[in-house]
């Protein structure tokens, strides 16, 4: 049984993971940890007080995760369960493995924020969380998924390269594209198609997430790969499109 909860760090995602303990953990003690906001003894809490909970899920930038683990661990319990849900899981989770010194931890990736969350009036049913790695014991490990699956989640397990490789190709893409888009000032306009409406909808997602488009970037080290194709495709769209442009047309058959 979940008696504390506590929780690193409060800005976007932080909030958002408030939200979901306080839905799915009634009957626990969530204390925060923030920057921006003073220990107060009833929701925000000192560091060492937010690090010796029964759980502890640490929601700070990917860049921050070596620093904040280095401050909490002489703080964390004996018996601590200690949370990685940073979006990459190669470099993270090597430091939580270290920084949990014998201690349970797990290492996880939910694939939803609180957008896609509010979109769907709070229903979780089909979001998935993958998990990367865990050193949970086997009953633990499986009533967890149990208890996820029964929420209405959706579990993949799959290893840290794995996950990264994979995200590479699809948020990170995403927020790729969505800062190209977002820095180029293109706008959404009263006579826009459907899809382009879908497009917009993928840019207003991540447009304001540069500090998660430049961690992701840089500690996910499949990335280069996909901005070397993405950069190789758009030249040959390019290259196509400036040909049509400077042609002199055709017949009209």
């Amino acid at each position: 049984m979940i008696r504390t909860f506590g929780l690193i760090g409060y800005g976007h995602f932080g909030a958002f993971l408030h939200i979901l303990a306080t839905r799915y953990l009634p009957d626990a003690t969530i204390k925060i940890h923030s920057r921006r906001h003073a220990p107060d003894g009833h929701l925000f809490f000192s560091l060492e007080e937010a690090a010796a909970c029964d759980v502890v899920v640490l929601a700070v930038s990917i860049s921050a995760y070596a620093q904040t683990l280095e401050r909490i661990k002489p703080h964390l319990s004996r018996d601590c369960i200690l949370v990685d849900v940073a979006t990459v899981k190669k470099y993270t989770g090597d430091l939580v493995r270290a920084a949990a010194a014998g201690r349970p931890f797990l290492a996880m990736h939910p694939m939803f924020g609180p957008e896609s969350y509010a979109k769907r009036g709070g229903d979780v049913s089909g979001l998935r969380i993958v998990i990367t790695e865990s050193s949970l014991d086997v009953k633990r490990h499986r009533g967890l998924l149990k208890h996820l699956r029964d929420i209405g989640f959706s579990i993949i397990e799959k290893s840290a390269d794995e996950h990264d490789r994979d995200l590479a190709e699809t948020l990170f893409l995403t927020h790729y594209i969505g800062q190209v888009v977002a820095r180029g000032g293109f706008e959404r306009t009263d006579i826009d198609t459907v899809s382009f409406g879908y497009l917009m909808d993928a840019v207003d997602s991540v447009r304001h997430d540069t500090q998660l488009f430049e961690d992701v970037c840089r500690f996910n080290p499949y990335c280069r790969q996909v901005i070397d194709r993405f950069d190789q495709s758009e030249r040959q769209v390019r290259q196509l499109s400036l040909e049509r442009l400077n042609s002199n047309g055709g017949d009209v058959e």
